[in-house]
């Protein structure tokens, strides 16, 4: 029976305790706006970070691969074929590939 008393008595004392509730609507207002810019910021860390590999992948689809070897043919009645390959433009090997808010350019 005095435990029970005891229980109630630390728990009427906790609910009426308000000695530490400014400081936590100052941390949760805190905590808030420190949120709110990690937002904001990780959504431009990726926007600049598919910008960046957009351009590696620019410069892969710039170099040009085409090649051609000649034949050769022995007196001997050996020979090699030739071969070649011609390198096009692929589908998207542009730099502005990906869409930002505005009309032209990366961003």
């Amino acid at each position: 029976m005095k435990t029970t008393n005891t229980l109630k008595n630390i728990a009427a004392k906790l609910l009426n305790d308000e000695n530490g509730f400014l400081i936590s609507a100052e941390l949760i207002l805190v905590s808030t706006i420190a949120v709110l810019g990690l937002v904001v910021g990780l959504s431009e860390i990726a926007t600049n970070i598919n910008n960046e590999l957009e351009d590696v992948a620019s410069a892969f689809g710039s170099v040009n691969q085409s090649f051609s070897a000649t034949g050769h043919r022995s007196c001997h009645k050996a020979a090699t074929a030739g071969s070649s390959f011609e390198d096009e433009t692929d589908n998207c090997d542009s730099q502005w590939d990906l869409r930002g808010n505005g009309t032209e350019g990366e961003y």
